[in-house]
């Protein structure tokens, strides 16, 4: 039977299919914020690795370990701990190693005073013994004093022979004269030295 003999009228089967229309699976037209996506995590993820390529540069190549660190097996590593009072001292903040003081340089001390056998001094009997006062003068003089007066004593005598100086300047020639008389007692008295060493003696030379 021809299409001249169909009784029917045409409907919507018998139209041919309209050869512009899409064909197959369609998908639903894309919008705009995927189109732009991938332009836009380009331009966040290229800053942020280049800035990590610079810092890897610049640390030498040592990127830190997420998680902490260890060996392939999984075994964590030993921490490095530094012991005090180990050869390797810490420097100080301007990175200099510390100077030790050396040993062998001798340090320098104040010259020792010398006695002065120019001082005046005098030697006071207060013991009462005959020429005690003489005695020890000669022995001051025989150790090389040139300026010695013996004399007898009036007043209150100290508790021991007593060799009296005036200042810190006399302390070496008030020694030398205690040492020569066998003396054991030095002290530090202006009122009592006046302007040299006094020697005062309560008892006879030893």
């Amino acid at each position: 039977m021809s299409k001249a003999d169909y009784p029917y009228p045409d409907d919507e089967f018998d139209a041919p299919a309209d050869p512009t229309a899409p064909r197959g699976v369609h998908r639903a037209p894309r919008s705009a914020w995927s189109r732009w996506m991938p332009f836009v995590l380009v331009l966040v993820l290229a800053p942020l690795l280049a800035y990590g390529i610079v810092t890897f540069v610049t640390r030498g190549g040592d990127l830190p370990i997420v998680g902490g660190s260890g060996d392939d097996d999984g075994t964590p590593a030993a921490t490095a701990t530094s012991t005090p009072g180990t050869d390797d001292e810490q420097t100080d903040d301007t990175g200099e190693e510390p100077t030790e003081p050396d040993e062998d340089e001798p340090t320098q001390e104040a010259p020792a005073a010398e006695p002065d056998l120019a001082t005046s001094v005098t030697v006071f009997n207060a013991a009462g013994i005959q020429g005690l006062a003489a005695t020890a003068g000669q022995k001051l003089t025989g150790a090389g004093f040139t300026d010695v007066s013996p004399e007898n004593f009036t007043g209150t005598k100290p508790a021991s022979s007593t060799v009296y100086y005036a200042s810190e300047d006399d302390r070496a020639t008030a020694d030398l004269v205690a040492s020569t008389l066998g003396l054991g007692t030095v002290q530090l008295d202006a009122a009592q030295a006046g302007d040299g060493i006094v020697v005062v003696l309560v008892s006879a030379l030893s």
